[in-house]
């Protein structure tokens, strides 16, 4: 089998979007870094992400433990056909589109050599109203929750310069039973289930958000989700 490897890196800036006189609620203004570009050039990877690269919403997405964001390569064939558009790699404003990996073949806590860095996967991404407002698609965010297709993100343990075509070597992996999908079916699928939840937020190297989010729905004051998929969208 193919080793994984990253097909395709990504990196951008802030950009202003949107129109102040819009009716349209998908056409009122934003900002977001989720339009980013290609590149062939060897790009520094530091603790807080890729050079080069920035986020708006500072609270919600960037930061050491979303330093990276990967997507499999694969599923975007599947987005073409059940969304009819034309989305491609990039589009989910990932940095690393990836080959041969997917939620079912990567596990929290997994490290990885790539390039001269070593990155470990922290979280699944939880899909926001972004990619929404980018394809237009207004319930975007909860099609990407319910097939489970989120991706997901590092943190770096050691700093160095990545680029497209560095293979993926697994370095070590603490937990086998926590794949990218597994940690989701307990976040979006099997709510109710008290002992998973209890189980993935003791998972060490869990991102420290996603523990708290657990937790408290331990405490059943898990709060809703509207805000985070659909934003100002309406």
């Amino acid at each position: 089998m193919e080793r994984p490897h990253i097909d395709k890196l990504f990196t951008g800036g802030v950009k202003q979007l949107g129109d102040p006189q819009a009716q349209d609620k998908l056409e009122r203004p934003w900002e977001s870094g989720i339009f980013k570009e290609e590149t062939d050039s060897p790009v520094f990877l530091s603790e807080t992400g890729l050079t080069g690269d920035d986020v708006a919403d500072k609270k919600n997405h960037g930061g050491p433990e979303k330093a990276v964001f990967a997507y499999a390569s694969k599923h975007y064939a599947h987005w073409r056909h059940e969304l009819g558009i034309d989305i491609a790699p990039g589009g989910n404003g990932e940095n690393l589109s990836v080959t041969n990996m997917d939620e079912s073949s990567v596990c929290i806590g997994d490290a990885y050599r790539v390039g001269e860095a070593l990155i470990q996967v922290s979280q699944p991404r939880r899909p926001c109203w972004k990619p929404a407002r980018r394809h237009g698609i207004l319930d975007l965010a909860l099609r990407i929750q319910k097939t489970g297709r989120t991706g997901w993100y590092f943190r770096v343990l050691e700093e160095g310069r990545i680029r497209a075509g560095d293979m993926l070597e697994l370095a070590s992996r603490s937990y086998p039973e926590w794949t990218v999908r597994a940690a989701n079916e307990v976040m979006y699928e099997q709510k109710g289930n008290m002992g998973l939840a209890e189980s993935l937020a003791s998972c060490e190297l869990l991102a420290d958000n996603w523990k708290n989010t657990l937790n408290r729905r331990l405490m059943g004051k898990e709060g809703g989700i509207d805000k985070r998929v659909y934003g100002p969208n309406r």
